[in-house]
């Protein structure tokens, strides 16, 4: 039988290069390939289709109505009062919120850096609202505001901040600050893990060196700290803010846009148009709006990376 199988080989002669040319460009994507189909069915097929839908009239409520409207809908968006609203109220969310953030989460991995009795324990507090789901903590934080059975109206009535213990999400100027106030809480973790990550990974050698030349506290942190954690910030300060636009779990929990449209974001204008009002047309030109606006937002803080690299 082996004498067989070798006069077999023998008369078919060598592979064609060609062929093995073929055939080893071909086999990765063979391995690959479950993983593809899969990333093309949960993601490029409900990208394509919502483009599609971008340009049709897709109603639930009006199936008859059905067809092709071309740029009807983007031209509606830069009519609609409540779309300005929605985009003013998303910029004052995701950056006021990715600063506080930010700030908050840098503050508590540079405290986590040192060694003090008790670190795990605070770390694993510190960690523990990023493992909360964002709908609970979204409750949790409406019956907090909520004078009748949470505490904060009272004690910021207590400290003078409010005229009377009421219930801030109920007050058009004031409710915003009830989801970001969430949001910080719930996102200060990754922040916290990803730059301490960075913090650790800094040679302690570059401290020592900076000494010896007389760099003081500030100047070390400066040259030193930021400079490395840099790329570390860039990335997570892109990441988190494309999150945070795309975040409108609290909103829509806490007070589904209201009072008025005054906590009224795209994300949570998108849900309200696709998922009350079963108007996917229309949600989907507003998200592809949102998607062309983090695109060149991603793009500009790529290109600011490249620029605070070299300035530490």
């Amino acid at each position: 039988m082996a004498g067989r199988a070798l006069n077999a080989v023998a008369l078919e002669g060598p592979v064609p290069r060609q062929r093995r040319t073929i055939r080893s460009w071909a086999e990765p994507w063979t391995y690959l390939s479950p993983t593809l189909v899969l990333i093309a069915l949960l993601m490029l097929v409900p990208l394509v289709v919502g483009i599609g839908f971008a340009f049709q009239n897709v109603q639930i409520l009006n199936p008859f109505k059905r067809g092709w409207v071309g740029l009807a809908h983007f031209q509606a968006i830069v009519r609609d009062a409540i779309f300005w609203r929605a985009l003013t109220n998303t910029l004052w969310w995701t950056f006021t919120s990715l600063i506080l953030q930010f700030l908050l989460g840098l503050g508590l991995a540079l405290l986590l850096w040192r060694d003090f009795k008790g670190k795990r324990i605070v770390q694993a507090l510190v960690f523990l609202p990023w493992a909360v789901p964002s709908f609970l903590s979204g409750l949790t934080f409406a019956w907090l505001f909520n004078p009748v059975v949470g505490p904060i109206p009272h004690w910021l009535h207590a400290l003078g901040l409010l005229s009377a213990p009421d219930n801030i999400l109920a007050d058009p100027a004031l409710a915003m600050w009830g989801p970001i106030t969430a949001n910080v809480w719930w996102g200060i973790p990754f922040f916290a893990i990803t730059t301490l990550a960075a913090l650790q990974s800094i040679p302690n050698e570059m401290y020592e060196a900076a000494s010896i030349d007389g760099a003081g506290v500030f100047s070390r942190f400066r040259h030193v700290t930021l400079a490395y954690l840099v790329p570390t910030i860039a990335i997570t300060l892109l990441l988190r803010t494309i999150w945070i636009a795309n975040f409108g779990d609290l909103i829509v929990v806490m007070t589904g846009g209201g009072p008025a449209n005054a906590t009224q974001i795209l994300p949570s204008y998108i849900f309200t148009m696709a998922f009350r009002k079963l108007d996917f047309g229309y949600a989907s030109a507003l998200s592809l709006v949102l998607l062309a606006l983090l695109f060149l937002y991603a793009i500009l803080i790529l290109q600011m990376r490249k620029r605070l690299r070299s300035a530490f």
